[in-house]
């Protein structure tokens, strides 16, 4: 095993963590997994670009809020790591019911990560439709 594995099982197993806290609608297991700093950033499909962990927590307390199942099945996992920095790109295939109205679709989306002293926290959340 090279030395750079560990590191990217490290990052995929956080990139895990993310979806788990997403399909939990918790926001105190999200915010477990972002760095909640004012550098955070965070594109869902349709909005515009929120920075700082306060704009990205209200999102996702208005996602949790009107959202009462959500279900992650992620595929094309690619992850790499770069020192203390990582990205991971992976496809969102979603199952909810948001409103009252189940949905299946799918998501490209890129993850960032940065290595702090308790592990690796999320710092970018960029999702965009699938083709």
């Amino acid at each position: 095993m090279s030395r750079s594995e560990p590191d990217v099982e490290a990052v995929k197993a956080a990139n895990l963590r993310f979806y788990q806290a997403f399909g939990s609608l918790d926001i105190a297991e999200m915010q477990q997994v972002w760095e909640t700093s004012p550098r955070a950033m965070c594109l869902h499909p349709g909005w515009r670009l929120l920075t700082g962990w306060e704009e990205i927590r209200a999102s996702w307390e208005g996602i949790f809020y009107n959202t009462s199942l959500m279900h992650f099945n992620i595929t094309e996992i690619q992850a790499v790591v770069q020192e203390d920095s990582a990205w991971v790109f992976c496809v969102e295939n979603v199952s909810s019911v948001t409103d009252g109205r189940a949905t299946n679709f799918g998501i490209q989306a890129t993850n960032v990560f940065v290595r702090k002293d308790d592990g690796w926290r999320m710092v970018h959340h960029h999702a965009s439709g699938a083709n």
